[in-house]
């Protein structure tokens, strides 16, 4: 097996390669070329395929998610602890390892570490937050990070999925390296109302500092609903942001704010503007409804897009 067939950037990824580098990699490489993407790597399916056989587990996985029943959970919880287990503890060829780091000094620095599932971030199987995410990773901790990504795709959660929507457990996940943005404000945007389903409306979400306070529930964030046709807010929600999540050399620190901060507007109407214009390039380009997740630092990074399933 060629090294070629391990390691994809996403200048040479499209929307077809699903296949070999999963959902959340297949839309990062589809819009890297016309849109903000912040760079980065794929460790493709080939990749954990080739590592599951060489280590010889991936017949043992076989056998441990043969004839599940998603009635009994506690079963699973202990299948998927052993199997997580033994890809953790399995060695990584020295190949494959030398390749990883070989291309992450291009990156170089801080970077996010994330599964992109097959069958994830497609219309008619969300597969949103099973998987693992990992932040300020840097060289002497990227290979754990990527067999701790592996071993995510055998949580409790995503087997149970899998079993309940007739996906089979065959390894089909691949593992994004891509550089941090050291985000001063971060959220998602989606193109359709998702709540009442007006497709005359685009919902923003917003906060302070990394996204990572938003998807934990730990802020309420700023909520603006736009007028689709015309790009203008029509109502605005300003609420408290307490806390911030920022990084501080390789570690995301918790900040407290005080009233005033905590009640301070995230985003100008410069930075509402082009998060508009981005989010409608994006959802011309795939010609669907889209949920786009954002990062500002020194200008406005797309960090994924998914359709909105929920429609």
């Amino acid at each position: 097996m060629s090294k070629a067939e391990f390691i994809w950037w996403f200048k040479d990824i499209k929307k077809k390669n699903i296949a070999s580098v999963g959902g959340k990699a297949a839309n990062l490489g589809e819009m890297f070329a016309k849109f903000p993407i912040p760079n980065g790597f794929c460790v493709t399916v080939k990749a954990f395929e080739n590592f599951l056989g060489n280590s010889n587990i991936d017949n043992k996985i076989a056998s441990l998610t043969k004839n599940i029943d998603v009635n009994k959970q506690n079963k699973i919880e202990l299948i998927s602890i052993q199997i997580k287990k033994l890809i953790i503890k399995a060695e990584m060829s020295k190949e494959l390892q030398n390749s990883i780091i070989k291309n992450y000094t291009k990156i170089d620095g801080f970077v996010a570490v994330r599964s992109s599932a097959v069958a994830e971030d497609l219309e008619e199987a969300s597969f949103a937050g099973q998987q693992a995410t990992f932040l300020n990773v840097k060289e002497k901790d990227l290979i754990k990070y990527v067999k701790k990504c592996w071993a995510s795709f055998y949580t409790t959660r995503a087997i149970i999925y899998r079993e309940q929507n007739k996906f089979d457990h065959q390894p089909k996940m691949a593992v994004i390296v891509q550089k941090m943005i050291d985000a001063k404000k971060s959220g998602v945007i989606f193109t359709v109302n998702p709540v009442n389903k007006n497709r005359n409306e685009m919902i923003i979400e917003s906060v302070f500092g990394l996204g990572e306070a938003l998807v934990s529930g730990m802020v309420t964030p700023d909520h603006f609903v736009v007028d689709k046709n015309k790009q203008k807010i029509i109502k605005e929600i300003i609420n408290e942001k307490k806390i911030a999540i920022f990084r501080k050399k390789d570690k995301n620190i918790t900040t407290k704010f005080n009233q005033q901060k905590a009640n301070q507007k995230t985003l100008n109407d410069n930075e509402i503007n082009q998060l508009i214009k981005e989010a409608l390039k994006i959802e011309k380009h795939y010609k669907k409804p889209m949920d786009i997740e954002w990062a500002i630092d020194d200008k406005i990074y797309i960090l994924q897009a998914r359709p909105i399933t929920t429609l």
